[in-house]
């Protein structure tokens, strides 16, 4: 008798239990291949740790041009030419105070840097000026990358209130804010 009780109370506990729905957003970024991502309402950082991404300087480019990471994610800088190379960025999202120069090293050597500020960050070579090249930190794990026609899926998000944000070189941001509930729409244009 005991044991029906406690399976009675264990499956009306779990059919109580709030459940957290998940959906997806869709939408489009004009003009195309841009990065979106999504923060949460309450503005809090949701950093991972441990995770290692390359961002590589091979023939005077940085490779990738535009690279999107979760904040609390460390980047390895490499050189791959026959040549030294520099990274350096000017701010994150226009705040000078959070400027870094990571120096100067030779061909085959990286330098590690985890970037924790969630935003926009602009990568130079003072060795090479003509080298540029983005890193976007997004405060979430959910960020894509837009096809080429500006088509996106942001899969499994938690329903709730966040700020949409995309990002295109040469363009200003835009965010909004949105409700997800199940499946979301949400297009952006930028200027």
């Amino acid at each position: 008798m005991k044991l029906n009780n406690l399976l009675t109370l264990f499956i009306m506990s779990v059919l109580a239990a709030p459940m957290c729905l998940a959906g997806s957003i869709k939408g489009k970024v004009s003009p195309g291949k841009s990065v979106v991502y999504l923060e949460s309402a309450s503005g809090a950082v949701t950093a991972v740790t441990g995770k290692k991404i390359t961002m590589d300087q091979r023939g005077l480019l940085f490779q990738p041009h535009v690279l999107v990471v979760q904040a609390g994610t460390t980047v390895e800088f490499l050189n791959s030419d026959k040549v030294q190379h520099n990274v350096f960025w000017p701010s994150i999202s226009g705040d000078k105070k959070k400027s870094h120069n990571l120096g100067t090293w030779p061909t085959g050597q990286s330098k590690p840097f985890q970037f924790n500020e969630p935003g926009v960050v602009t990568l130079l070579c003072n060795v090479h000026p003509e080298m540029a090249g983005y890193i976007i930190v997004s405060p979430t794990p959910y960020f894509t990358e837009t096809g080429a026609d500006g088509a996106y899926t942001l899969a499994s998000v938690p329903d709730g209130e966040y700020t949409i944000t995309a990002w295109h070189e040469g363009k200003k941001i835009q965010s909004k804010k949105i409700t997800v509930k199940g499946d979301t729409t949400a297009d952006l244009t930028l200027q």
